[in-house]
């Protein structure tokens, strides 16, 4: 069984429970363990770098640091934390006066940041190292009957010098496991756009009609759902979605899932057990 330290993102803690409770109910069929992280903290979002960069490279070494005393990499499953610890950690790597400030404050709670642990996203350890071939192997109800519309987000994409897995241009990892899990991908030319959600509080016009563009082409091209790996994009999609659809001439909706849910799904978990009653669109 492959472990590894889970970051517990404070979306998944509030508005989107539903992402971690998926994931508890499947990890062990796919024999992977993620150990939580109780003791961690808000990574920041991406606010915090612009408003105190020391604080930021403090709270995100400490995150990672936690994960590294458990001799684990850290994984997340939400984009902007992702971005956020890999952006801290990659400064922390390149500078040894800032890991010796950073350090010397971590020493008084028993903690030192090594840049040891790796920071990786749910879904690059899905296709990565459980591997989709054992992923095809233990679908017991395979989702042949959706057509799916997979959406990236943007912050496990961009930038690449910080990510570097996917092309942000022509993303292929979420489609792949979409197949293996036997859906049908829809093309999805929005797939790698942002969905808005960091701009949502202060130009909310603009950031719903990122939000319905997508959507509209999701309903146009007469997928069954969309699916991010990214509780944020869920958050507007699914929670947004009938204020950014009246922007459009679409009376429709549609239904956006959880990367973790749609993999549940396709393990033989029902949608109640995957709370999916708890999103807006069902």
């Amino acid at each position: 069984m492959k472990r590894y330290a889970y970051y517990l993102s404070c979306i998944n803690e509030s508005m989107t429970k539903e992402l971690d409770k998926s994931i508890e109910l499947w990890q062990n069929d796919l024999d992977i363990d993620l150990v939580k992280l109780h003791e961690s903290t808000c990574c920041g979002g991406s606010n915090l770098d612009y408003v105190s960069p020391k604080h930021f490279a403090l709270v995100n070494g400490r995150n990672i640091a936690l994960a590294e005393k458990l001799g684990l990499d850290l994984v997340t499953s939400c984009n902007t934390c992702l971005l956020t610890i890999r952006s801290a950690k990659q400064k922390l790597d390149e500078s040894q006066a800032l890991r010796d400030e950073v350090n010397g404050i971590l020493k008084k709670e028993g903690l030192e940041y090594k840049g040891t642990a790796d920071v990786r996203h749910l879904l690059w350890v899905l296709t990565e190292d459980v591997g989709l071939e054992t992923i095809r192997e233990k679908t017991k109800v395979p989702l042949t009957n959706y057509k799916i519309a997979p959406f990236y987000g943007c912050h496990i994409l961009r930038p690449s010098t910080i990510l570097g897995k996917d092309d942000p241009l022509e993303p292929t990892s979420m489609d792949k496991l979409i197949e293996a899990l036997g859906g049908k991908v829809i093309p999805y030319e929005h797939k790698n756009k942002c969905c808005g959600f960091h701009t949502l509080l202060v130009a909310e016009e603009e950031s719903l009609c990122l939000a319905a563009e997508s959507l509209q082409e999701a309903i146009e091209a007469k997928a069954d759902f969309i699916v991010t790996p990214c509780p944020l994009c869920h958050t507007v999609l699914d929670g947004y979605q009938s204020k950014a659809l009246k922007q459009t001439n679409i009376r429709k909706s549609i239904p956006v899932f959880h990367l973790s849910e749609m993999v549940g799904l396709a393990l033989g978990y029902t949608p109640r057990q995957l709370g999916i009653k708890r999103h807006i669109v069902t």
